[in-house]
């Protein structure tokens, strides 16, 4: 059986040569233990997948600039996401 445990560096060198599903494992990581930071760099490298993982962790805490931060980073997801958050009732007020 084949070894599967792969190392960070190895990974990361595998992303830099453009191989997305070592960029999908970094960004596994990164988001196991919350490094936020690691998450944002991969997504601005255009792992999709950070961005999915960023935008998943901003709309269960409800924070809409990072939700637009994301958008603008390229992930279109978290745009569709702000827009449904913005166009919610308020809590409270019913449509009129």
């Amino acid at each position: 059986m084949a070894n599967t445990n792969i190392d960070r560096e190895t990974l990361r060198e595998l992303a830099d040569e453009g191989n997305e599903t070592a960029l999908d494992r970094l960004a596994d990581l990164a988001d196991s233990v919350g490094d936020l930071g690691e998450l944002s760099e991969l997504l601005d490298e255009g792992s999709m997948h950070a961005g999915f993982l960023l935008t998943r962790r901003a709309k269960a805490t409800g924070d809409l600039r990072e939700l637009q931060r994301i958008s603008d980073a390229g992930y279109d997801e978290a745009g569709n996401e702000l827009e449904r958050l913005l166009k919610a009732p308020a809590d409270g007020q019913r449509d009129r």
